[in-house]
């Protein structure tokens, strides 16, 4: 989902800038590719800060995205993880109903630590981020174009934004 929603969405801006801009089909391709994987970044960022976030830097309350029974990259990696906790969590999930209560939020966050997905989920945005970057690289833009896509990502991801 997450691919065919924001990856999809920042490929598409990322190749189409790229190709208005002047550049050649094939050097547009590559910095479509940029965008589908700062847009998969992005959505990581925003699924770990859903959980884990600070709410004085994000906003959102504390366990936002469970209170709503998002199906968010780490509850899906916690529900497949294939752990007992991942099971416990699947139970809450059928039992339970939205909006989670306070005593809920803090036992499904139990689960999904238990099951290693926010550390998955971690190690998958800091692939998406190299892949990112690498594109950047392949695409070989002047230095100018690529330190405002470097921006571009750099404020997007905002690592500022609390621990997750």
């Amino acid at each position: 989902m997450t691919r065919a929603k924001t990856a999809a969405l920042m490929e598409c801006a990322c190749f189409l800038g790229a190709l208005c801009g002047g550049a050649s089909p094939d050097r547009s391709r590559v910095v479509g590719e940029f965008g589908a994987h700062l847009g998969m970044a992005y959505q990581l960022v925003d699924d770990l800060l859903g959980i884990w976030g600070d709410p004085a830097a994000t906003g959102k309350p504390v366990g936002s995205d469970l209170r709503r029974m998002k199906k968010s990259v780490p509850v899906v990696a916690a529900l497949t993880s294939g752990t007992d906790a991942g099971y416990q969590l699947a139970q809450l999930y059928q039992t339970a109903t939205s909006p989670l209560t306070d005593e809920e939020i803090a036992r499904a966050t139990a689960l999904i630590n238990q099951t290693g997905a926010r550390v998955r989920a971690r190690r998958e945005l800091d692939r998406e981020l190299h892949s990112a970057t690498t594109c950047l690289h392949t695409a070989a833009l002047d230095p100018d174009k690529m330190r405002t896509l470097t921006a571009l990502m750099t404020y997007a991801i905002d690592i500022e934004q609390g621990e997750y």
